[in-house]
């Protein structure tokens, strides 16, 4: 594939690729069904970037950004045709007691800062503008866990790519050239049970994660169960890793027993999450599944597509294109493709064994 940083310089991609933040605010929303709903979201999309502008400048050193994503459907009767190559619905997945959810969601909005007043605001911003046209499915309010931590006690995102290879992994290139610039996203809420968890002893942990729990070394391949977390989510394309760009958030409410990771991760292509996640919940080989499993369980799940802070500040006022017989003109959906067509080749992500 040809590296992102070959991309026309007139296509600047939302701020996927931006430093860990202490604070973070995660909105998925539903579009209601009116059509003025539409258009009042198309214009909202121009206007986003000036939002933005206008609560970062009251701290210019926060690291305030905010990313907007959209699921298939809404993009469809956004935007219309042509849609991003690999845009689908988020793949429910269900192997034994395991179930990967599949959640309503038409727009995610990830507000990121040093300051979660600022993400706060920039929250309050946007729910006054497009409030009446959609409803809240989901919002989490994330933070910064000591050094980097997840409330499981393990540092998380540690092998995150660096450098260059972010935008390698996370920003869609050439092989999309109409949504270079833009990146796909897939979230999960999960929540933990504590009690169960700590009741392990630290050794059994660290044999389920993969790491030593206080240095976060990563255990030797004799010490590391082949169903270590850290084992099933590396995946290798034509003998080389693939990675993805994480920004995990612990969040909860301690008072209601709730204690969570809120998973986030980009990628120039969706087919590298799904198939991490097939290896977590159907095992590799099957059965062979995360054990972190036996302990969290995934209680939302969707897929977006981020396009460019470019395609957003371009959005026409005007409705999609229309056919002849009144319907929106759209692509066929990349889930109808054939398996064949990806190099990954997960298929179907609906696992047999029941361990």
């Amino acid at each position: 594939m040809d590296l992102p940083e070959q991309l026309d310089e007139t296509v600047v991609p939302q701020t996927v690729v931006a430093p860990l933040t202490r604070a973070a605010i995660f909105l998925v929303v539903c579009i209601c069904q009116e059509q003025e709903a539409y258009a009042l979201l198309r214009s909202f999309c121009v206007d986003l970037s000036g939002i933005i502008r206008a609560v970062e400048f009251r701290d210019i050193e926060s690291g305030l950004s905010c990313v907007v994503g959209f699921g298939t459907d809404a993009w469809d009767r956004l935007f219309g045709s042509p849609r991003p190559a690999e845009l689908h619905p988020f793949r429910e997945i269900r192997s034994g007691g395991r179930h990967a959810v599949s959640t309503p969601g038409d727009i995610l909005f990830h507000i990121r800062a040093k300051r979660m007043d600022l993400c706060f605001e920039v929250a309050t911003q946007i729910m006054n503008r497009i409030g009446n046209v959609v409803s809240v499915v989901d919002e989490v309010h994330g933070f910064r866990y000591f050094d980097d931590r997840d409330v499981l006690g393990f540092v998380d995102g540690t092998e995150n790519p660096r450098g260059d290879a972010v935008r390698e992994a996370a920003i869609v290139g050439a092989e999309d050239p109409a949504f270079a610039g833009g990146s796909y996203v897939i979230v999960q809420k999960y929540l933990h049970n504590m009690k169960a968890w700590d009741a392990l002893p630290v050794e059994a942990q660290e044999r389920i994660i993969g790491r030593r729990k206080l240095s976060d070394i990563e255990l030797s391949d004799a010490e590391k169960p082949a169903s270590a977390h850290n084992a099933l989510t590396v995946i290798e394309e034509n003998g080389e890793e693939v990675k993805i760009l994480r920004d995990n958030m612990p969040f909860g409410r301690p008072g209601h027993g709730e204690f969570g990771t809120y998973f986030i991760g980009y990628s120039r292509t969706p087919r590298i999450t799904e198939t991490m996640l097939q290896n977590m919940f159907i095992g590799r080989p099957p059965g062979d599944y995360d054990r972190l499993l036996d302990f969290s369980h995934a209680v939302t799940g969707s897929l977006f597509f981020v396009p460019s802070t470019t395609f957003l500040d371009n959005v026409s006022g005007e409705e999609p294109q229309l056919t002849e017989t009144g319907v929106l003109q759209i692509s066929d959906p990349p889930s109808a493709r054939s398996a064949d067509d990806t190099s990954l080749k997960i298929g179907s992500l609906k696992g047999e064994t029941d361990e």
